[in-house]
């Protein structure tokens, strides 16, 4: 099987994908009526069936439908997708990431967020042990 985790996902799969974690399981109705401006029937069970080649979903067979599964926990989906956009967009530079995240201004962070991503940075320097 090929690793899901290297194939690029388009907006729609995206989607699918999204209405899948959120369900656990779905079946293609299932994910239709999860959508937003959702496409046809027809276009989302084309699109698992790619999600399925591509290894990001797997099927079981419940009567007369599929009901379709993640292959990996969102997780590990979502460290990938972050790994891409570092790469694509910031070069691999995570300062230049995060900086760009709290020049929003609309971030704002509690001093309980604060304490944890000071923590999670003292620990990626090796300045702190991992917490367990």
């Amino acid at each position: 099987m090929t690793n899901p985790l290297t194939h690029r996902l388009s907006r729609r799969e995206r989607q699918i994908m999204d209405a899948i974690y959120a369900l656990g399981q779905a079946s293609a109705n299932d994910v239709l009526e999860r959508m937003d401006d959702p496409p046809s029937y027809s276009s989302v069970r084309k699109l698992l069936a790619i999600l399925e080649e591509k290894g990001h979903l797997r099927h079981v067979q419940d009567k007369q439908k599929y009901v379709y599964l993640p292959t990996q926990p969102r997780q590990n989906a979502a460290r990938s997708a972050i790994k891409q956009v570092l790469q694509t967009f910031f070069g691999g530079n995570v300062e230049t990431a995060v900086a760009t995240l709290f020049s929003e201004a609309d971030m704002e962070l509690t001093d309980e967020q604060a304490a944890r991503l000071s923590a999670l940075i003292d620990e990626a320097a090796g300045n702190e042990e991992p917490k367990q």
